[in-house]
């Protein structure tokens, strides 16, 4: 087969963000391809909802994570979508949120270079910013918090090492994803290096969705309830700027 004929023979791939999960949160663009769609790999968070703009005959592929168990692992989702979209076929991997935010796009991105797959980044609703709104603070706030980071809440490796000295200075919002288990560990290692206990945190659970919880107290009292997981995700924020939430409770 001549390089023309292989290129022809080439599917694509659409790494699509789907948004904190109801389909009115879903870009106009990652509808459309959605809509296009030939094979469909998904997280186990997206909702009922989005998976029924595809096309009767799309292929569906569940490829979830969950705490601690992993219906697909990594390595299967790369070679899924490079093997079909080696057949022509066009393939839409779909992820709650982001891809780029915790959402393991540069490992995909960087198993179709090697495979020479043509691909687009089609962004999402971020976690964090639906988050903030459910919530009703802003992750900035020209008084409050003049930056905002974005955390892992657990090591890929191992524990968290992180600065804690630096994010433990104030007028910061920290968004810690997949936080909610280490919850404790956070709110102490924040306020070893000298993070006031009674600064404002929020958990949120299923943020924009029927589900939605949330709590937003004094880091010390979110940190003596400690919550834990529940069967919708959810996003620790630690900052000034969570006060501002009407569920803020003193």
């Amino acid at each position: 087969m001549n390089a023309q004929n292989k290129t022809l023979a080439t599917g694509r791939v659409h790494l699509v963000g789907a948004g904190p999960g109801p389909l009115d949160l879903l870009t106009l663009r990652a509808l459309h391809c959605l809509q296009q769609a030939e094979v469909l790999i998904y997280d186990r968070l997206v909702d009922a909802a989005v998976l029924e703009t595809v096309p009767s005959d799309c292929l569906r592929i569940p490829a979830g994570k969950a705490s601690g168990h992993h219906l697909m692992p990594q390595a299967d989702i790369n070679r899924c979508m490079v093997e079909h979209a080696q057949q022509g076929k066009r393939v839409v991997r779909l992820k709650g949120g982001d891809p780029n935010v915790f959402g393991r796009a540069a490992e995909e991105m960087a198993a179709l270079l090697d495979a020479q797959i043509p691909f687009e980044v089609i962004p999402g609703v971020t976690a964090a910013s639906s988050a903030a709104a459910a919530a009703g603070f802003s992750l900035t706030h020209r008084e409050l918090s003049h930056s905002c980071v974005f955390l892992a809440g657990h090591g890929a490796n191992g524990p968290l090492d992180y600065d804690w000295p630096a994010l433990a200075k104030p007028q910061q919002t920290r968004v810690f994803y997949m936080g909610v288990e280490r919850l404790r560990l956070i709110g102490e290692k924040l306020i070893q290096h000298g993070l006031s206990p009674s600064t404002p945190a929020a958990l949120v659970y299923g943020a924009q969705c029927e589900q939605q919880e949330v709590m937003a107290c004094r880091l010390e009292d979110l940190m003596a309830a400690n919550p834990g997981y529940r069967s919708s995700p959810g996003l620790l924020v630690i900052g000034e700027a969570v006060q501002l939430s009407p569920r803020f409770s003193h």
